[in-house]
């Protein structure tokens, strides 16, 4: 058995790298796309492009427009002389927000008015206004706090009694920069895409270059057959892993604070369930092109469903019920487990238990879909 297996891995490894392009899918292609996805997939929002339509031209005015400037969030891009010029470049989207500042802003605030400043938002990114927004509010309250301030000094009145100042503190992930919560995530899409397109047209590809017939003669049995052709492909997998993971930490600078051997064993699970997938789609496919769209019939629900970019809770609850199938939604808890909290197998051990039940059982069904016939 061990000899039959053993052929079948030295064949494998030569039917995958007799390409020289093939090199560059399994290893170059990962480390592009860890590059850019990594710069892409953020929700940071900064510089947003900014129009400023200041009618008051006060020194009040200037100071407030100073403050968003020197904040980093906002950028200016334009200044507006009018309301269609700003409703313009919103329409065009050569800008994200407009800031107003009426007329007799300076003179309001001198009085000891409520003075008005609006904020106009592009809000067909629903996420990235709702952060500019806050953003906007957090520099005008530190504003008007800073000019009541000055208010209650000048006329010599006492000193207000103090308030409750709230100081944040987030764990894990202290600068709160998403970058750190999404190329985890990467790690585990771009393992499932190249195993899941390899596998899924391994016993395909048998069938259309002819040399099924030749598998068919063989003593070889279906288990064997099947660990033949998963067994490479787990390999290239583990070092596409260790190669995203060595990108993600020494040029995107994303901490791994957990255990590299606990990172591997929940990898390797993990590869039993795409192998599987792979392979249970192999052994359904005709053809390599009914192979590879079947592929991507699994690959996007798989990432749109795994919690990678919404989170699960809120979605419907006969969707969230249908995540517990997703492979991809137990291991993006592992990765961010290792890579940010620095977890241990304690806590863990849920997600690695039903990645090991799902891997089996597709394994399992796989070598029972494979039969040593051309049918």
């Amino acid at each position: 058995m061990i000899e039959r297996i053993r052929r079948m891995l030295v064949k494998e490894f030569i039917q995958i790298f007799r390409d020289p392009r093939m090199k560059g899918v399994i290893f170059m292609m990962p480390i592009v796309q860890t590059l850019v996805f990594g710069y892409a997939v953020t929700t940071d929002v900064s510089h947003v492009r900014t129009a400023i339509h200041d009618r008051d031209h006060s020194i009040e005015s200037r100071e407030l427009v100073a403050r968003f400037v020197r904040s980093g969030y906002f950028e200016i891009a334009a200044a507006v002389a009018d309301e269609h010029e700003a409703s313009r470049l919103l329409d065009e989207g050569a800008v994200k927000a407009v800031l107003r500042v009426h007329h007799g802003f300076a003179g309001d605030l001198r009085a000891g008015r409520t003075a008005v400043l609006q904020v106009i938002v592009d809000g067909s990114d629903s996420n990235t206004a709702a952060v500019v927004l806050d953003y906007a509010g957090r520099i005008a309250r530190a504003y008007s706090d800073e000019v009541a301030g000055r208010r209650a000094a000048a006329r010599g009145a006492p000193v207000p009694a103090g308030g409750v100042r709230l100081e944040t503190r987030a764990w894990f992930n202290d600068n709160l920069e998403s970058r750190n919560f999404y190329v985890p995530g990467v790690l585990a899409i771009i393992v499932l895409l190249v195993t899941l397109m390899l596998t899924s047209m391994a016993i395909v590809r048998e069938k259309e270059i002819g040399t099924m017939e030749q598998i068919i003669v063989t003593p070889i049995r279906p288990l064997e057959f099947i660990l033949g052709k998963t067994v490479p492909f787990a390999l290239i997998g583990l070092a596409d892993v260790l190669l995203i993971t060595i990108i993600g930490v020494g040029w995107f600078s994303v901490p791994i604070r957990g255990s590299l051997l606990l990172l591997i064993g929940g990898t390797m699970l993990y590869l039993l369930t795409t192998l599987g997938i792979g392979l249970l789609i192999s052994t359904l496919s005709e053809t390599q092109q009914q192979a590879m769209m079947s592929s991507f019939f699994f690959y996007l629900p798989a990432v749109l469903l795994s919690g990678f970019m919404f989170p699960i809770a809120n979605m419907p609850a006969p969707i969230q019920w249908l995540t517990y199938l997703n492979p991809l939604r137990y291991f993006l808890v592992i990765v961010r487990g290792v890579f940010l909290k620095g977890i241990g197998p304690g806590v863990l051990w849920p997600q690695m238990a039903a990645l090991a039940l799902i891997g089996v059982s597709l394994l399992w069904l796989a070598s029972r879909r494979f039969r040593k016939t051309l049918a």
